[in-house]
Formats: C-alpha cells, sequence, structure tokens
C-alpha cells in the first residue's frame, strides 16, 4: 500500500512539474489587446477572469497586454456610487471589482480609456473612476484598438 501511495504522490508530483514546465516553455512573447465596450457585469467579470487565465497561462514577463475600454465599457471602472451623475447607467468597480483589477495592473496589465466616452458620457477619470491616471487615457479606443493591432497586437474581445 505505501508503494501505491508513494508511486501516486510521484505521479501527482510529476505531472504538476510538467504542467509548469509546458506553460512556461509552450508560449514564446506575446502582445494582446483586450478590447472592452459592454457594461454587463458578469461579462465583464468573465474578461477579467480570461485576462488573468492568460497571464496563468503564458506568464506576466511573456505579456505585453493592454484592456482598451470604450462606451459602456468604461461601466468596468466607474464607481458604483459616481454612476448617477454620468451618462452610464451601471457603474461595475464594486470593491471586489476593484481588487481584481489592482491584481492586474500589478501584473502588469495597462487598461486604457477613451477620451471621447469620457466627454460624451459626462465621465471625469479623476473623480468617477478606479485608479485611472491621465496617461491612462487615449484620444480614441476604437482608434486605438486599431493602432495597435496594426503593431502586431493579438485582438481579443472577452
Amino acid at each position: 500500500m505505501k508503494k501505491i501511495v508513494a508511486l501516486i504522490s510521484s505521479v501527482v508530483f510529476f505531472l504538476g512539474f510538467a504542467a509548469v514546465a509546458v506553460a512556461e516553455s509552450g508560449y514564446g512573447k506575446q502582445k494582446v489587446v483586450y478590447h472592452i465596450n459592454y457594461d454587463d457585469p458578469k461579462q465583464q467579470a468573465g474578461a477579467m477572469r480570461n485576462i488573468q487565465n492568460h497571464i496563468n497561462a503564458v506568464g506576466a514577463d511573456n505579456l505585453d497586454l493592454k484592456v482598451v475600454l470604450h462606451g459602456k465599457g468604461l461601466s468596468l471602472l466607474l464607481t458604483p456610487d459616481t454612476a448617477s451623475k454620468t451618462k452610464l447607467k451601471l457603474g461595475n468597480a464594486s470593491d471586489e471589482m476593484q481588487a481584481k483589477i489592482s491584481g492586474l495592473k500589478d501584473q502588469g496589465v495597462d487598461f486604457q480609456v477613451c477620451a471621447n466616452t469620457l466627454k460624451g458620457k459626462k465621465i471625469s477619470y479623476e473623480d468617477d473612476l478606479y485608479d485611472v491616471d491621465k496617461a491612462d487615457i487615449v484620444p480614441s479606443g476604437v482608434a486605438e484598438l486599431a493602432r495597435l493591432q496594426a503593431k502586431g497586437y493579438t485582438y481579443i474581445k472577452p
């Protein structure tokens, strides 16, 4: 019985080690842009899981990952208590979502916000959005997506 337990333990250890080795060596450097322009909180949470899974598979050091938000997608960063003073219906940056966003940023993910949407939806990036700096603002979300794709970024719309 001890031999069987030892054998099973060895197999489990080897498979775990092999999975890590494959994840680290199976993918090269990647440049990726995720596109979010919808306000459904479940879909946005799913996108954050997709991004984390992407990082887990490829490794943060092997990724140049950007998230471009425009239109209703800004609700991902809009705090719930400020949504009513904007032209967006939802503010999905709950404490839980803020923790996910911070965790992704800590792994090198850049969140880029459309200036056209800020203006059109009457959103102040300083007062209404979670953890957005002036450097995170791009003139046009759609134009930024096209620019990044022209620079070799793979486009993903979760």
